[in-house]
């Protein structure tokens, strides 16, 4: 899923988009309407007026197109109600069905009720409004969801759970109004039916359950829309989670010096692989490469190098020495501190094995850390958070642990990880003195000054050998191309489940691997250097 980068204000912080919780924006709406004194009128005239805008733009001219809006007696109706003005003042033919009665309404959304022609409304009451409305929308071109807003909590009941589930049902096109009904907005919980939108036009900020399961598949292609919400009300409320935009991740790309040579896009040295599991050292290796990086070292047990050489063209190969086990020992230390030496960045751990005298040697390696750096796999199982956010200097690390690995990094059960993912997060980032990119549906990146962001792109079909490796590769080329840690986390999360969800359209969430990733990163960064959307 994405956001229309383009339709976002000021007041979302430019290119960085916050996310909030349902209480959050509670807070924004009452700092706004109670504190600056701005109309809620107002606030919901620009609301319904910039979803109009942005059916427009999927849909083209609305004239004579036939559009089902269904609203629900509160604010969300309301906007609801201010929709279906603005589109037949364009020409629709807009039929609304409002799931209460009339005298029910007050406040704002009485008011715009209110300003429609009251030939176009109909109450939905009972079955037999559900039949006039199930007629209705089997030919509608759209179907728009107005019926619970972002207060929503619990589970539809009644007559709302059958509107629900005929809108599903159906399978026409649907926009959701600030939220799908059903679904809660800080959480992405439901509890039973909620929304499938195809699009949902949220107000002023996206919302934080959109970029967690299951909210994610029922949101669709996010659009938010400027109310008028000034930043400093933003500001002022403090949300401390973000999502990265397609426009921010075009923006964060390094730009490539026509002049450059190949020392100037950044000198990558993997250190990885051990009997067995050759193929992390390469998939870590190729999307280095892939991910513009000029030149790569993989330092590799001395036995596996003629393996390595085969599999591996473009990547320069150092065999160092090895255990018995074949993964590397601690004789190999001196020759990897001179291949950091003149290395731009690192990436540690993919393959390296288990083996006690490696794990020492990933220690060693890790406390005199002078390079920017990216630990994963065995590099993580090697390490306390504390070995990290105790070696010598300040040189950046990013680290990228599944949930296995996090729960052994933290002390904490797999479940509680899952259940507490940015929390958990948070906290090693902060006693690794780290980045932290907490893998998963969908994957946290925390920072040890406190700052979150969730991953808006990746599917199913990553969940597969290698796919980890891969991610290994992409941030050491971008640490290694002068980004800080959090930007590289931050991007380097995005591209690689980017690739990921251009693989689910090539090759199908079930037969995806990992090589497809790297196969598919070009498509990727050309769309990034283009400005094109997702």
């Amino acid at each position: 899923m994405g956001i229309s980068a383009e339709c976002v204000g000021d007041n979302t912080g430019g290119l960085k988009v916050k996310l909030v919780t349902t209480d959050e924006m509670r807070a924004i709406d009452s700092r706004a309407i109670d504190g600056l004194g701005i109309p809620g009128l107002t606030l919901m005239e620009s609301a319904g007026m910039g979803a109009v805008q942005f059916i427009e733009s999927e849909l083209g001219d609305p004239a004579g197109a036939q559009i089902v809006i269904i609203c629900g007696k509160g604010n969300n109706g309301g906007d609801g109600f201010v929709i279906a003005r603005g589109l037949s003042e364009l020409g629709a033919d807009v039929g609304v069905f409002l799931l209460g009665r009339a005298g029910e309404l007050a406040g704002d959304a009485r008011t715009n009720y209110e300003r429609l022609d009251p030939e176009c409304i109909c109450e939905l009451t009972d079955e037999r409004g559900l039949l006039n409305l199930l007629s209705e929308m089997a030919d509608a071109e759209l179907v728009v969801d107005a019926i619970f807003g972002t207060g929503f909590e619990g589970a539809p009941r009644g007559l709302h759970k059958e509107v629900i589930a005929a809108i599903n049902a159906l399978g026409r096109p649907v926009l959701a109004v600030d939220v799908p009904s059903g679904l809660d907005a800080s959480t992405g919980a439901r509890e039973c039916e909620c929304v499938v939108a195809s699009w949902t036009c949220t107000m002023a900020l996206p919302k934080l359950g959109f970029y967690l399961h299951p909210g994610r598949e029922a949101a669709g292609i996010v659009h938010v829309v400027d109310i008028g919400i000034p930043e400093e009300v933003i500001v002022a409320v403090h949300p401390t989670r973000s999502v990265l935009t397609e426009s921010e991740a075009s923006h964060l790309l390094p730009k490539r010096d026509p002049g450059g040579h190949k020392g100037t896009f950044g000198k990558i040295a993997v250190i990885a692989g051990s009997v067995g599991y050759t193929g992390a050292a390469a998939l870590t290796s190729l999307a280095a490469l892939r991910s513009g990086a000029g030149l790569v070292t993989l330092g590799i047990p001395g036995s596996l190098n003629d393996i390595i050489e085969a599999k591996l063209t473009e990547v320069i190969t150092r065999p160092l020495a090895e255990t018995t086990e074949r993964s590397l020992s601690l004789a190999a230390l001196p020759v990897i501190a001179s291949l950091l030496d003149s290395a731009d960045a690192m990436a540690l751990g993919p393959g390296l094995s288990q083996n006690g005298e490696t794990q020492e040697l990933i220690r060693a390696i890790v406390k005199e850390l002078a390079v920017p750096c990216v630990i994963d796999a065995d590099g993580l199982n090697a390490l306390t958070p504390e070995d990290i956010g105790g070696r010598h200097g300040d040189a950046p690390v990013v680290i990228t642990p599944h949930p296995g690995e996090m729960a052994r990094l933290c002390g904490r059960p797999v479940s509680d990880v899952i259940e507490a993912r940015e929390e958990v997060a948070a906290d090693v980032a902060t006693r690794a003195r780290a980045t932290v990119i907490l893998k998963g549906a969908a994957s946290v990146v925390a920072d040890a000054a406190g700052e979150i962001y969730l991953n808006p792109t990746g599917n199913d079909g990553m969940a597969s050998g290698g796919s980890g490796d891969v991610l290994t590769g992409i941030v050491a080329a971008l640490l290694g191309r002068g980004m800080s840690a959090l930007d590289a986390g931050v991007l380097g999360a995005c591209i690689h489940g980017r690739a990921g969800d251009i693989a689910a359209c090539a090759v199908g969430r079930t037969a995806m691997i990992a090589g497809d990733l790297v196969d598919l990163l070009p498509d990727v960064y050309s769309e990034l250097e283009s400005g094109a959307a997702w």
